[in-house]
């Protein structure tokens, strides 16, 4: 007998949209099964401003957007059956979970039974010598920053124990994206460690939703090359999954977005290097057999998803302090703009010279190639004199007066610099480098705890 399950994301990175959640539960009410609403918010980026939160304040450290996601559809959730699987804990699960009780209270809600997913903090059972002597993957060299944060990537199996205690809402930190959806598809199924063909299949359907609203047209849309329908009301995706490890890709109905073969084809290839090796803990996936079919409107189907063995060791990002970017930008306008502009970042470089500033430092004009190109560079394709420029000026330096100082010059070019600079606005943030580790399976906690509020 096939047994459906429905995975729908309500979230794809930390400030998604807000209310994109509510169609998918209105769409849940209606349907009987096993329902699960995931909210994925987590990246390096947040997870490093995370940690600078429960620093500052140790009953911080979740995701600042928890309320504005849970708030709307908790009582919906609560009363329909309709699970909650996040990685919205960040640096402080607890405390995420803590905050959805007080939600909770507030709207006079049954309370909600929520298992919190613990271990990923390296922090807790590995010395900084340990973390320092991991061979690195990618990123910065950090032997000399001070460690603010280190977190493995866990995988499903933890969220399928949590989900076996027949809790309302799992709330996690640091996981991999996929394993959001691949954990209610473990527990729901009793999947094995050694069934890896249909963990490889639960993981490319949680790779295809852990993006939110890509995967239903939205970062598809290019005006007269890829229409995509109604935009303003893009509908985010809900995936219907079957026994056989097939799946369904769709979106609620009356929504806006699309959802095709190319729809799906994008986000499949979106962050994968090699498809037909995509690692994650509890397997490595393989794409490279999948099979779309497009079964109606809005909907396709996805067969095909193979898996293998999971890697041996796993990934683990590393969080270091790096100092203050100072950033700030000028505006040039009208006839002679382009030279006007270029000469104001020419005056912007040599005073931060003259003033013996000595840091990572960028200077471009948006408007005039500044994602490709910066001042110092030659476009590729010809710009008029006269219109509209921007000159932007970022660096980062080990001291916030610093970077408070190049923010100042960049300033002072209302009267000093070339006519007309107008529009000026500057500001100095922390800011933390990253880099990823490897970390031997048997260093991790192997204790996962589950602890319930």
């Amino acid at each position: 007998m096939n047994k459906k399950v429905y995975i729908g994301c309500g979230a794809g990175f930390s400030g998604d949209r807000f209310d994109a959640s509510i169609p998918i539960v209105r769409e849940f009410k209606k349907i009987d099964g096993p329902k699960y609403l995931m909210f994925e918010v987590l990246a390096e980026r947040t997870l490093a401003i995370a940690q600078q939160y429960r620093l500052k304040n140790p009953e911080e450290g979740y995701s600042p957007f928890l309320d504005s996601y849970i708030t709307p559809i908790l009582d919906d959730c609560l009363e329909n059956n309709i699970k909650i699987i996040s990685n919205i804990g960040a640096a402080n699960p607890m405390g995420a979970a803590k905050r959805i009780i007080e939600i909770s209270r507030k709207q006079n809600t049954r309370k909600p039974k929520i298992g919190v997913v613990i271990g990923d903090d390296l922090l807790d059972y590995m010395s900084n010598e340990e973390i320092l002597n991991s061979p690195t993957m990618e990123g910065l060299d950090f032997s000399n920053n001070k460690i603010t944060a280190a977190n493995v990537y866990l995988g499903a199996q933890p969220i399928a124990e949590a989900l076996s205690k027949d809790v309302d809402i799992v709330i996690v930190g640091r996981t991999v994206d996929s394993a959001l959806a691949l954990g209610p598809l473990i527990h729901e199924y009793n999947w094995k460690k050694n069934q890896l063909d249909l963990l490889g299949s639960g993981t490319i359907c949680g790779h295809l939703l852990e993006c939110g609203a890509q995967v239903t047209g939205a970062y598809f849309a290019d005006p007269g090359f890829k229409d995509v329908p109604n935009l303003a009301n893009v509908g985010f995706p809900i995936v219907e999954f079957n026994s056989d490890g097939t799946f369904i890709i769709t979106k609620p109905i009356g929504t806006g977005g699309l959802v095709n073969k190319a729809t799906v084809t994008e986000q499949l290839l979106y962050e994968t290097h090699d498809p037909s090796n995509y690692l994650v803990p509890d397997v490595t996936a393989d794409m490279t057999n999948l099979k779309l079919e497009y079964v109606g409107e809005n909907r396709v189907l996805v067969s095909g998803g193979k898996g293998k063995k999971p890697p041996e060791k796993l990934k683990a990002t590393i969080c270091c302090d790096n100092g203050f970017m100072g950033e700030a930008e000028i505006s040039y306008a009208g006839p002679n703009a382009l030279a006007r502009a270029k000469l104001a970042g020419e005056v912007i470089l040599e005073r931060i010279q003259i003033l013996g500033l000595q840091g990572q430092i960028r200077v471009e004009i948006i408007g005039a190639g500044s994602v490709h190109f910066s001042i110092d560079e030659t476009s590729s394709y010809e710009l008029p004199k006269d219109g509209d420029y921007r000159v932007r000026t970022s660096a980062i330096y080990p001291q916030k007066d610093q970077a408070q100082q190049m923010v100042d010059e960049v300033m002072s070019l209302y009267c000093c610099g070339p006519a007309a600079g107008g529009g000026g606005r500057g500001y100095v943030t922390p800011q933390s480098s990253t880099a990823s580790i490897l970390v031997e399976r048997s260093k991790v906690d192997p204790n996962i705890l589950v602890k319930m509020i």
